[in-house]
């Protein structure tokens, strides 16, 4: 039996389907909430009219408390304008599911917070008390922080923005009270031709030491800068491109050299609490009458032994004819610049959260924003708070994403 062979038929055809793209299903606006700051020293606000008005455009909703700005010099009507909804009531302010602050938590925000609440604020992990702690974790809180949000890059971008501006302002002020009027010694910093220029010392080789590094060689002064770190000491001689006299901080030398300096900066960071305190009395007694110390790292208990905590309205006091200058978040004092400066790196980051469906999604999808959170709905997610307090440690870094990020999961970790 002879085998057939398949017949085609002359009407059949191939036809092209159209092509598809993927679409994300459209998200609701967020709404998201500033409250006026009411602790200490506080003056910035974290997001600015223009990228209020960026959010709006977006289809998000913004409630703000009457004169939350003020501190800033932005007025109640610039947000009306950019079309925020402003309102009298606190109470009304906290009852936004996403709430967006530039100081962190206090004790009185407490009874306002609601349940399965986003809180993207400042920590402060030195000076953070377990009851704060406790009573967001008992509201499921989503808690993000300033101090250890990371961006693309892997960098902090808050932090340096705020570095960078407290390093820049730091010899803006030693310039201010070196001068007769304010019981300085009388001197130019920087000095003119014919004239030894004015001794500077910056403890602390980071990007405030950086920055107030720059700033005194653009004035003309004599810079000597230590470090415990040789790898933060060659970076910050790369990075201002020019041969500085560093070195570690022995004690011996680094008294000898506060002897005959103008102007001594404490620039020290520390990840886990406080700053390691590397002057001592000693050294600041034997500082020349009407010398300056501006101790940058008071936020977390300062690196020289005589610092207090001062004031904006009254930021100095004298000591052994030294005079002290230890005014906690610098970067408030100049409230414009750093308000923009959050507000450059929140708005992009609020947008971002909303393409994606909400800040839960957000996380899943991308990995480094991880970092910046200590609370995750009511799990803390901060290993040094846990230590600190003995608390119970999620580890959020390492969770494994939604489905549609599986090519980089990875198993959960708790301790």
């Amino acid at each position: 039996m002879s085998q057939q062979k398949p017949k085609i038929s002359t009407s059949f055809s191939y036809e092209t389907l159209e092509e598809t793209l993927d679409i994300k299903p459209k998200v609701e606006g967020m709404m998201i909430g500033i409250p006026k700051e009411i602790a200490f020293q506080e003056n910035r606000i974290a997001l600015t009219p223009d990228a209020v008005s960026v959010l709006i455009n977006n289809g998000h909703q913004v409630m703000i408390e009457h004169n939350a700005g003020e501190a800033s010099h932005f007025r109640d009507k610039d947000y009306s304008e950019a079309g925020a909804n402003i309102v009298y009531d606190r109470e009304s302010v906290f009852k936004a599911p996403i709430l967006v602050k530039s100081a962190p938590i206090i004790e009185e925000d407490l009874p306002l917070l609601q349940l399965n609440q986003v809180i993207i604020s400042p920590i402060h992990i030195s000076v953070m008390k377990a009851e704060i702690l406790e009573a967001m974790m008992t509201k499921r809180v989503t808690a993000i922080s300033f101090e250890n949000l990371k961006d693309d890059s892997d960098s902090y971008p808050i932090v340096r923005s705020m570095s960078e501006i407290a390093g820049s302002a730091v010899m803006l002020i030693a310039a201010q009270y070196l001068g007769s009027a304010n019981h300085g010694k009388g001197v130019l910093l920087g000095g003119v031709s014919g004239i030894a220029p004015t001794k500077v010392i910056i403890i602390g080789a980071g990007i405030v030491g950086e920055y107030a590094a720059r700033a005194a060689l653009a004035l003309g002064a004599s810079v000597k800068v230590f470090d415990n770190s040789v790898y933060r000491l060659k970076r910050l001689q790369n990075n201002i491109g020019q041969r500085l006299w560093t070195s570690v901080i022995e004690p011996r030398m680094l008294a000898k050299q506060l002897k005959t300096c103008e102007v001594a900066v404490g620039a020290l960071g520390s990840q886990t609490g406080r700053t390691p305190m590397v002057v001592n009395e000693e050294m600041v007694s034997n500082m020349r009458p009407g010398s300056v110390v501006i101790d940058v790292s008071i936020d977390r208990g300062g690196c020289f032994e005589t610092s207090e905590i001062t004031s904006h309205e009254h930021p100095i006091f004298m000591k052994y004819g030294v005079i002290h200058y230890c005014v906690p978040n610098i970067p408030s004092g100049f409230s414009r610049t750093a308000s923009q400066a959050i507000s450059n790196v929140l708005m992009p980051l609020l947008l971002e959260a909303g393409e994606e469906g909400g800040f839960e999604n957000l996380l899943w999808h991308q990995i480094h924003l991880r970092n910046g959170i200590y609370l995750f709905k009511g799990s803390l997610t901060n290993f040094y708070l846990s230590q600190r307090f003995d608390l119970k440690y999620t580890c959020l870094l390492y969770t494994s994403p939604s489905p549609r990020d599986r090519t980089r999961s990875r198993m959960p970790s708790s301790a």
